[in-house]
């Protein structure tokens, strides 16, 4: 062999063998996500965290390419039930953060210009393994802007960046729950940064 093709090999080996942890680092034995310890979770959320980043701002969309550059509202990833057995970890941009730590419950009224944006791990059972999920964004917009949804413009990106499609119901339908929190879910109380 020529020094070239060993070095051709050693790399091909390299990549493989980066893939491979890549892929055994996400594996997961529980039954249920709500099975898995903080040291599954953070060594999950550790695995795919630069996967997730990358893929939400993969097709150049401003909240995918930038919400990590805003304030990380939990210790670490959760699962809270809503949004499927994911693993939830929400960022606020500038606008949104002073009033969504507080986690209020009653009285909210986050500022127009707030956008929340909320990475998920998602879990196949059936190969136990986890994955990014989807990037699920609230915008909120000023009053009127959409009064049927509390003035909130759901949206989110696919692991790949590219924006799903959903009709907006779908998600305010359910965080119509809490009202009286802005339409609001925060992260389970035991990951919750406080201000």
């Amino acid at each position: 062999m020529t020094r070239l093709s060993l070095a051709i090999s050693a790399m091909a080996l390299s990549m493989t063998t980066t893939a491979v942890y890549a892929e055994s680092c996400a594996e997961v034995d529980v039954e249920s996500t709500f099975d898995l310890d903080e040291a599954q979770v953070v060594a999950l959320y550790d695995c795919l965290k630069d996967k997730m980043a990358a893929g939400y701002a993969k097709e150049g969309d401003a909240v995918g390419s930038n919400y990590r550059n805003w304030t990380v509202t939990s210790t670490r990833p959760a699962v809270a039930g809503p949004h499927g057995e994911r693993l939830l970890q929400t960022f606020a941009n500038d606008i949104a953060a002073e009033q969504y730590l507080k986690f209020a419950e009653e009285g909210v009224q986050m500022p127009v210009g707030s956008v929340l944006a909320k990475e998920s791990v998602s879990f196949s059972k059936k190969k136990k393994t986890a994955r990014p999920g989807p990037l699920f964004i609230m915008t909120k917009l000023d009053a009127g802007g959409a009064p049927e949804t509390d003035d909130w413009l759901y949206g989110g990106l696919q692991p790949n960046g590219k924006p799903m499609k959903f009709k907006q119901a779908f998600c305010h339908d359910c965080h119509a729950a809490w009202e009286d929190q802005d339409s609001l879910a925060y992260p389970l109380e035991e990951v919750r940064i406080s201000n």
